[in-house]
């Protein structure tokens, strides 16, 4: 499997959508890649995301950690194909926190999965809650690296596939000034 057959599977699944999007991080789009819906069919997300299994094998992981809503399912089927647990944290009162029982422990290494990378806001809000129990973050694992140009993290991403999909600002947003499309928020958080 390679990129181009990752991105052929995230067509065929309806996980790329054109319209008008309000992005979790304020900014719009006229493009989402909404991966729930490939996360439907269990085979296909098993195929693309073991392109990221395989980028991220040997780096000594010992957890997988995905923020909820997007990462938990990535976490679970990364945590999977690794053999290795599999974690979320979710946000209670505006912060990114581990509940549920939930631990990791000083010398825990751990990869932090999420479906779509573009602003790092959710990753960086884990790394916060994770960093704060002892553990080391190693990297950010996604389905789509969706990460603009000029903005990196400070953590390495492994990614199935690497996706150019221009935001604007609302106030600089062409597809607001058409005012052709009504804007819609696909996405679960509900601040930014």
């Amino acid at each position: 499997m390679d990129q181009a057959k990752a991105i052929e599977i995230l067509r065929e699944t309806g996980a790329f959508l054109e319209g008008h999007f309000l992005l979790s991080s304020g900014r719009h789009s006229g493009g989402y890649c909404q991966c729930a819906q490939l996360l439907r069919f269990p085979e296909k997300a098993a195929q693309v995301l073991s392109l990221v299994t395989d980028q991220v094998r040997g780096l000594g992981i010992t957890k997988v950690c995905g923020p909820a809503m997007g990462g938990v399912i990535v976490s679970y089927e990364l945590g999977r194909q690794l053999g290795l647990e599999s974690i979320f944290t979710e946000r209670i009162d505006d912060e990114m926190q581990l509940r549920r029982g939930f631990t990791v422990e000083p010398g825990d290494k751990i990869l932090i999965a999420e479906d779509v990378v573009t602003t790092g806001k959710s990753t960086l809000e884990t790394v916060k809650a994770l960093e704060a129990c002892g553990a080391e973050v190693l990297g950010v694992a996604c389905i789509a690296d969706r990460r603009v140009p000029d903005f990196a993290l400070k953590l390495p991403v492994y990614s199935a596939v690497r996706l150019q999909i221009e935001s604007y600002t609302p106030d600089a947003c062409p597809i607001c000034a058409e005012g052709l499309a009504p804007l819609v928020k696909p996405g679960s958080r509900k601040k930014f």
